[in-house]
């Protein structure tokens, strides 16, 4: 099923949360205590969506949507995304964001950073001017990122491996996708992801997933490899790490989880999970040869993908703040 059968609604979606500004769960630290901790005077921006990096990620959908579908049937009027995004896409309002990222190296890093540098990508790529001017003003967020990932590669002697915001694969998979970083920057990220994954083996799949995981360990690292590994070497990499792929042995990645309670925030996570192994599962089919393994892996993103898509608009604000964003990704990866 395209992103286009759903482009309507989940503009909607993305609509609502980012101008939704309670409840709201900051991740500031207070350093004093006359400090003005509403939503809007911390990010002007990205204020809404619950979380500073949901809030990212759904001005991220909400550009794609326009960028792919937008002015056709799929998503006939673009006026009110349009409008929302100049209000807050604004030069002053990522000047702000830039410096509150400046001001605290280690806010969001790295699955927010690697958000921001996807949405600054999907801006630039948006023809017309209203692209243009939201890419102009997100260049002092970008420059930003990129100083702050500069910095903190070379420190991230060991990765951070488990299913949750900080896993260091699938942010820097993001931010390598994005091609906003500067040479120097993407060449550190890759040259860390190999010095971190290339001689990896065996993963323990059997360990997945985690109760609150909303990405999978072995599946996130083994597509951001397919993206810093020479082609030609992937497979035999991938062979290596989940050896049961290429065996027919059970492969609990491929598994569709059991979500017990969607309304748990926690465990709600595991809905997210659904979309991001269809996701990262076609991917990883994709830079494979015609075989079994290839039609294992397409087999399992289309059971994930048709557990977790009816769950994307439910009426909670638990899921619907950051859901679509990877239905959106499962949906239309490229």
């Amino acid at each position: 099923m395209p992103l286009s059968a759903h482009a309507s609604r989940f503009a909607g979606i993305a609509l609502a949360n980012i101008t939704r500004a309670y409840p709201h769960f900051p991740a500031h630290l207070i350093t004093a205590p006359d400090e003005r901790l509403e939503p809007r005077s911390l990010h002007p921006a990205f204020y809404g969506a619950y979380d500073w990096h949901s809030s990212v990620h759904m001005h991220w959908l909400l550009v794609r949507l326009l960028r792919r579908h937008g002015g056709t049937s799929a998503l006939p009027d673009t006026g009110p995304a349009v409008d929302v995004l100049d209000r807050h896409l604004t030069p002053e309002n990522l000047a702000d964001e830039a410096a509150y990222l400046r001001a605290r190296p280690s806010f969001e890093r790295p699955y927010g950073w690697a958000w921001l540098l996807a949405l600054a990508a999907e801006c630039r790529a948006l023809p017309g001017e209203a692209g243009t001017r939201w890419a102009a003003a997100l260049r002092p967020a970008v420059a930003a990122v990129d100083d702050l990932l500069a910095e903190w590669l070379p420190k991230a002697t060991y990765p951070v491996r488990h299913g949750n915001h900080p896993n260091s694969a699938f942010a820097l998979g993001l931010a390598l996708d994005s091609g906003e970083l500067s040479a120097a920057t993407d060449r550190a990220a890759r040259e860390r992801l190999l010095a971190w994954f290339a001689d990896d083996h065996d993963a323990p799949a059997h360990w997945e997933p985690s109760g609150q995981d909303f990405l999978s360990p072995a599946l996130t690292e083994a597509d951001t490899m397919r993206r810093v590994l020479p082609e030609g070497d992937f497979p035999a990499w991938l062979d290596r790490f989940l050896p049961a792929l290429g065996t027919g042995a059970p492969c609990p990645p491929l598994d569709v989880p059991v979500v017990s309670d969607h309304a748990d925030p926690q465990i709600g996570h595991l809905l997210g999970l659904t979309l991001s192994r269809a996701a990262a599962l076609r991917a990883l089919a994709d830079a494979l040869p015609d075989g079994p393994v290839r039609g294992r892996l397409d087999t399992a993103a289309e059971e994930h993908l048709a557990a977790g898509l009816p769950a994307v608009e439910r009426g909670d604000f638990t899921t619907d703040h950051w859901l679509a964003t990877f239905a959106a990704l499962a949906l239309d990866p490229v």
